[in-house]
């Protein structure tokens, strides 16, 4: 099964797909948008990104990307982030004058960064693994990156600090996508969760109240809520829900009906077992 990820080897997201699909075959792609696009031309069975940071918060442009490509989810895991500061053999930390690493990662690292490297050039990349490979490809001591340890080995770097995060419990959220009309796996039996998109109508006082309440009123958990700017409409937006339950269950497609009653547009982006939390080391 080929499974596509943004990045180079040695990627968070690569550990991700390791997870979530063991033995799978990696292909590596320059950017998100690259992922949605071969998903949603089947090239490859699944894509796996990125979503949201327990320190850095959403991963807005996948948010986008799931609207606009004919993608569906069908899976999830939350992934132990730890950050580690990475150079050439023979390099010290206290010569390092250039740091560079994804922007999510720098932000998640800002308190190590600003506290020991303050006066170093933070330069945003395209990956973390991607980083830590044009470090290597470096002549200089004095340049580093920040990503996970499996990129210093992959690349031939040593490390020079570890759990550079802000905070110890930092975790990533990774989604699988499959091409709109694959077909689903997922057991009945398993907790499920579904995640859609909808935008209310103009001109309906408390829209969003009355949006949340379909669910309210049926005692449906709602995970999770998120707002996008609606393109070419200033001032409108989109909202993304994660709510508890199957969309072929009976309860929720009630739940639906009502909402798509109250809204311009809605579009279910798939149900799909609630993701188990991944340490490294074994799953919670």
């Amino acid at each position: 099964m080929k499974i596509a990820f943004q990045g180079e080897i040695g990627a968070f997201s690569e550990e991700a797909a390791g997870y979530l699909y063991p033995g799978c075959d990696v292909v590596p792609l320059p950017s998100m948008e690259d992922v949605f696009i071969a998903v949603e031309n089947q090239t490859v069975a699944r894509g796996i990104i990125p979503i949201e940071n327990s320190l850095f918060g959403s991963v807005h442009i996948n948010y986008d990307h799931l609207r606009n490509y004919r993608v569906k989810i069908t899976g999830e895991a939350k992934l132990r982030i730890r950050h580690y500061l990475m150079a050439k053999p023979g390099a010290h930390l206290e010569g390092i004058k250039r740091v560079l690493s994804h922007p999510q990662a720098l932000g998640q690292c800002q308190v190590f960064l600003r506290e020991k490297l303050g006066s170093s050039d933070i330069v945003p990349t395209y990956d973390t693994a991607g980083a830590a490979k044009l470090v290597a490809a470096e002549n200089s001591l004095s340049s580093a990156a920040i990503g996970p340890a499996r990129a210093a080995l992959e690349y031939g770097l040593q490390i020079l600090a570890e759990d550079l995060q802000s905070h110890a419990l930092n975790y990533t959220r990774f989604l699988a996508l499959a091409p709109e009309d694959a077909p689903r796996l997922t057991s009945s039996k398993e907790p499920l969760k579904t995640s859609i998109v909808f935008t209310p109508k103009e001109n309906v006082p408390g829209a969003l109240f009355k949006s949340l309440a379909v669910f309210f009123l049926r005692d449906l958990d709602l995970y999770k809520v998120e707002s996008r700017p609606l393109i070419g409409r200033p001032g409108a937006y989109l909202f993304y829900l994660d709510v508890e339950g199957d969309v072929e269950s009976p309860i929720l497609q009630r739940a639906l009906e009502h909402l798509n009653e109250i809204s311009a547009d809605l579009r279910v982006l798939g149900s799909y077992p609630r993701g188990q939390t991944w340490n490294g080391e074994e799953s919670t």
